[in-house]
């Protein structure tokens, strides 16, 4: 067993990566524990369900993700490279999943939402939670590129929410054909729903 300092980011880290190879639903607490290599006794001293330790572990992951979110959405940096710079982030994440597991993944908040949101209300508002998180960088990079004549996006809001469903749309479909060329398209589509002007794209 893991020592009682790291069993818990054990834990966290095997429920991750079960179900984002799997599925929420077919992912057990004898799995996890077997992944991790952790006693069951010790889950339930830091867990009192499947469903607790799955709210722990995106939240967790949503913060190492943070900061490197705070580093591609850095305001230094011009709001037509921050999107050019998630877009390549992505795409080489996927790439880099796709050679460690043997396919293409998608975004694990997706998957674990769309699987658990009529039976899990907890674990689903963690997830919207996040994601709301994660609109919000797209939100303030539209405004900014908006208020320099880039794109024309008035409702930078409106428009946050429609390129990060695109986002969620190429993901999945991405996983579920288990072709990461389904993302190859990812920053053209997102400037032309962007309204990109052509002297920015100039």
């Amino acid at each position: 067993m893991g020592r009682v300092s790291d069993a818990r980011e054990k834990l966290m880290d095997a429920v991750m990566e079960l179900i984002h190879t799997g599925s929420y639903g077919s992912t057990t607490i004898d799995h996890i524990c077997e992944k991790a290599g952790v006693k069951k006794g010790s889950f339930y001293y830091f867990f009192h369900s499947k469903s607790d330790l799955a709210i722990a572990a995106v939240e967790a992951r949503f913060q190492e993700d943070r900061k490197l979110a705070d580093a591609i959405f850095s305001p230094a940096i011009p709001p037509l490279e921050r999107i050019h710079g998630m877009c390549h982030y992505l795409l080489e994440r996927q790439g880099e999943l796709q050679k460690k597991h043997g396919r293409v993944l998608g975004c694990p908040l997706h998957s674990i939402g769309s699987e658990v949101s009529t039976e899990e209300p907890e674990l689903c508002a963690k997830i919207q939670e996040i994601m709301v998180h994660h609109r919000k960088y797209l939100e303030s990079t539209i405004q900014e590129a908006h208020s320099q004549g880039l794109i024309h996006a008035p409702d930078p809001a409106a428009k946050a929410e429609m390129v990060f469903a695109y986002y969620e749309g190429l993901l999945t479909h991405a996983r579920i054909q288990n072709d990461l060329s389904v993302l190859n398209e990812m920053e053209e589509g997102t400037m032309s729903l962007l309204g990109l002007k052509e002297t920015a794209s100039a």
